[in-house]
């Protein structure tokens, strides 16, 4: 049987394994452009240090996706699947709990793939939100890569896959999850079936976090992000450099607490709120010099971000290769069982009791 039919023994445990899980399964993932940063770090590794308790949860190394912007240069996806690994595990996600896989290796995600371009219109591609801003900042123009359009519907397919109920992510991804429920809807009509799971989005309680510049969302290709593997000095140097506002020149002067990167981050990492206020309060009237609040901010960052360096630092490749290997053949079987119940809910499952 092909790979997509497996029936081993193995096989049939991890599916019943997953049948009788009461859990609700929460799916996950990252494109293995570069290392991870703390905009990540709040805005979804925090959450699935959680859900891990909580929920069935699967975390996708997306590198099928990532080569749909670096196809001429794949050296960059490939060299960086195991740098997302090891900050996956600095963070505390445990691959006991968590089923950590990647995505190039699950051929049964393209076999869905190609089933669910059958149910979406090009027009209705090109509408997606999320789509339109990003053809807008790649300025493709006509020259549109297929597998670029077609990423909404490699997104449903991964989540439908696992039958995820739940997708921590943020709001930008909204448009997304409703295009993978517009397929799910579609293809249990048309089919009749009730094969396929609705999944909904789950926000972070912390918004995008802005870059230390200002001028954009802490991005990878940017490097306007604090990496968790930064070393002090770097983390010390990044902090200090950041953008706040250019008329609180004197420590007299007021100033403003919008748009201040380091209130931002002050915000997003300090857990005494009522702290935080009060210096914006002093901030605002004036008394409270820039380089106290970045002194501040940066005895919390590396408060937080030195025991996850240290930890990142332990990890061997050999660990992080087999961590892999056994939850790629855990997702795999999954979604070989997704893949299974969909061709015979089409009707397509000509050989499935024939030994080849």
């Amino acid at each position: 049987m092909s790979d997509s039919g497996s029936n081993s023994k193995e096989d049939n445990k991890i599916n019943n394994h997953s049948i009788n899980n009461s859990k609700k399964v929460s799916l996950t993932g990252d494109r293995p452009t570069g290392r991870l940063h703390l905009g990540h770090f709040v805005g979804s590794l925090k959450s699935r240090v959680e859900f891990q308790h909580q929920y069935d949860q699967y975390i996708m190394i997306a590198d099928t996706q990532a080569l749909t912007d670096y196809f001429e240069n794949p050296q960059r996806v490939i060299d960086n699947v195991y740098e997302v690994v090891s900050d996956y595990l600095a963070v505390g996600i445990d691959p006991t709990l968590s089923t950590i896989f990647i995505q190039s290796q699950i051929k049964a995600l393209s076999e869905l793939t190609m089933y669910y371009m059958n149910l979406v219109t090009v027009s209705r591609l090109e509408r997606n939100p999320t789509v339109k801003t990003e053809l807008a900042q790649k300025s493709f123009a006509q020259s549109v890569p297929v597998g670029f359009l077609c990423y909404p519907i490699s997104q449903a397919a991964d989540i439908t896959a696992f039958k995820a109920e739940i997708v921590p992510a943020g709001e930008d991804q909204a448009p997304l999850i409703e295009q993978t429920n517009e397929i799910v809807r579609k293809f249990n009509g048309l089919y009749k079936t009730n094969v396929l799971k609705e999944a909904k989005l789950h926000l972070s309680n912390t918004g995008r976090l802005v870059g230390i510049d200002g001028k954009a969302k802490a991005s990878k290709s940017l490097n306007n992000a604090i990496f968790l593997s930064d070393t002090s000095e770097v983390i010390k140097e990044k902090v200090y450099s950041m953008y706040t506002d250019p008329d609180h020149i004197k420590v007299s002067d007021p100033g403003k607490v919008e748009n201040n990167v380091v209130f931002t981050y002050l915000d997003a990492f300090c857990e005494n709120k009522e702290e935080i206020d009060v210096l914006k309060s002093q901030y605002r009237k004036g008394g409270l010099g820039d380089v106290a609040l970045k002194s501040m901010l940066n005895k919390i960052l590396q408060d937080l971000l030195e025991p996850i360096r240290e930890r990142r630092s332990q990890l061997h490749r050999k660990d992080l290769i087999e961590i892999c290997f056994e939850g790629t053949k855990k997702a795999k079987t999954i979604a070989n069982q997704t893949v299974q119940e969909v061709r015979e809910a089409i009707g397509i499952n000509f050989f499935e009791k024939i030994q080849l």
